[in-house]
């Protein structure tokens, strides 16, 4: 690849900007970025208008943190779901691959990460003060950890059963069987392996 000095400036901000999303390396990101100058004028425009719009009009759901369009999610809105159960992950797009099975009724809660010292994501920043006021409500019986096999899950998994065993111990926690590879995200694995894994959760 050509040394970016030698590209005009507004390329090179472009690549810059493009190389800090996942999986895009400087390569990759000029590769992308010279893309969009050979696409048409309207046809730039429409992306860069996809962008602000799915800044503006997505939200947070403000009962379980999930990406919506509605102050309130479809699956937080829909009476028929069990308020019983209530099931952790550490990102809103596990819901969809959760969804997708077809085999959980319950509600949700979006973490918003892994405890990873080594990445400075401590307890202070994950829900938990969420977690535990949903809690409080008194309607949960039960607590999914759907968080993967990683150590970060680990370590999660482990505050967050000492937590329930202090200040709710009449809460059961399961989490997902171990069909997920360890090392992997719930967010990748595949539609059967999540099947299997959440007919079988055990205790934790």
């Amino acid at each position: 690849m050509a040394s970016q000095t030698t590209l005009p400036v507004p390329l090179v901000e472009l690549v810059e900007q493009l190389s800090r999303l996942p999986g895009l390396g400087p390569k990759s990101a000029l590769k992308v970025a010279m893309t969009l100058l050979e696409w048409p004028r309207a046809r730039a425009d429409s992306l860069g208008d996809g962008i602000l719009r799915l800044r503006e009009r997505l939200c947070l759901c403000r009962h379980c943190a999930g990406l919506s369009e509605t102050p309130v999610c479809p699956v937080c809105a829909d009476p028929s779901r069990n308020h019983d159960q209530l099931c952790l992950v550490a990102q809103w797009d596990s819901i969809m691959q959760i969804e997708e099975t077809g085999l959980f009724a319950g509600r949700y809660l979006v973490l918003g990460g892994l405890l990873d010292p080594l990445e400075g994501i401590s307890a202070g920043q994950l829900r938990l003060d969420v977690l535990r006021a949903r809690l409080a409500e008194g309607e949960i019986t039960e607590c999914i950890l759907a968080l993967g096999a990683t150590l970060a899950a680990e370590s999660t998994a482990s505050h967050i059963k000492n937590l329930l065993g202090r200040e709710y111990p009449a809460v059961r926690l399961t989490r997902l069987a171990q069909g997920i590879p360890l090392g992997a995200e719930v967010k990748y694995v595949d539609k059967e392996t999540l099947s299997q894994s959440l007919r079988y959760r055990q205790d934790l």
